[in-house]
C-alpha cells in the first residue's frame, strides 16, 4: 500500500495539517552586533550558574519545567547518547537560572558553527514569566555569545511558543530575517509529553 501523499503547502491560502501532526510558523531572528544590555529588576536576587558537562537527565527534567507547555519536545526525544554528545562538546555551553536554590531558567549556546552563535535554548519556568528574570538570562546570554569575535548570534522561535516570545527577543536586540513552516508529529500522542499540555493548541488525533 502506497502512503498517501502529503499535502503541498499554499502560498496563498489554506493547507489541511493530518491529524496527529502540529504545525507552527517559525521565525528565525539574529543580531550582528552587542546590544546595550536589558533593563533589570532591583534587588532580583538571581544567579546564573554555568553547569560543566550537564548530566542529560538533569538537563530533561529542566527542559521539560520550562517547555512542556509549549510543546518543546526536541531533547526529549533525542536517545540519551545523542543529547551526551551534544551537552559534552567544548562549543556548547549550558547555564541555569537560580531563585536562591531553585532552577527557574535554561540557557544554551551553541558555537559549533565557527564565526556564529545560536541561541539553541532559552526559557524560564512558569510564574517567572513577565517579571524580569528573562531579562536577566538574556544579559547573560548577549555577554557570554559577544565575548569573542562572532559574525551573528541568531535564534528562532514559533508560534507555539510563549505570545511574548518575539517581540522580547526584538527587545533584546535581535532583528527578524525569515520564517518557515514548521510540521511534527504531535509529542503528546506518544507520550513525550503529557496529554493535557498546550491547552491553547489543542490535541487532534
Amino acid at each position: 500500500m502506497t502512503e498517501p501523499a502529503s499535502p503541498t503547502l499554499a502560498l496563498d491560502g489554506l493547507t489541511p495539517i493530518p491529524a496527529g501532526k502540529i504545525a507552527a510558523i517559525v521565525t528565525f531572528l539574529e543580531m550582528r552586533e552587542r546590544p546595550a544590555p536589558l533593563p533589570e529588576p532591583e534587588g532580583h536576587g538571581l544567579t546564573i550558574r554555568r553547569v560543566e558537562r550537564p548530566d542529560p537527565g538533569w538537563y530533561r527534567a529542566l527542559f521539560r519545567r520550562i517547555g512542556e507547555d509549549w510543546l518543546w519536545f526536541s531533547r526529549l526525544r533525542l536517545p540519551d547518547a545523542g543529547l551526551a554528545a551534544i551537552l559534552a562538546d567544548p562549543a556548547v555551553e549550558v547555564h541555569a537560572l537560580l531563585r536562591g536554590e531553585t532552577e527557574i531558567g535554561l540557557l544554551e549556546l551553541d558555537r559549533r558553527v565557527p564565526g556564529e552563535v545560536e541561541l539553541g535554548f532559552f526559557g524560564v519556568v512558569p510564574g517567572e514569566t513577565g517579571a524580569g528574570a528573562g531579562r536577566v538570562l538574556m544579559n547573560r546570554a548577549t555577554e557570554r555569545a559577544f565575548a569573542r569575535p562572532l559574525a551573528r548570534f541568531f535564534v528562532h522561535t514559533c508560534t507555539l511558543d510563549h505570545p511574548a516570545a518575539v517581540g522580547f527577543y526584538m527587545k533584546a536586540g535581535f532583528v527578524p530575517v525569515g520564517r518557515a513552516v514548521e510540521i511534527a508529529d504531535d509529542p503528546r500522542l506518544d507520550g513525550t509529553i503529557r496529554r493535557d499540555a498546550a491547552r491553547h493548541f489543542p490535541v487532534i488525533d
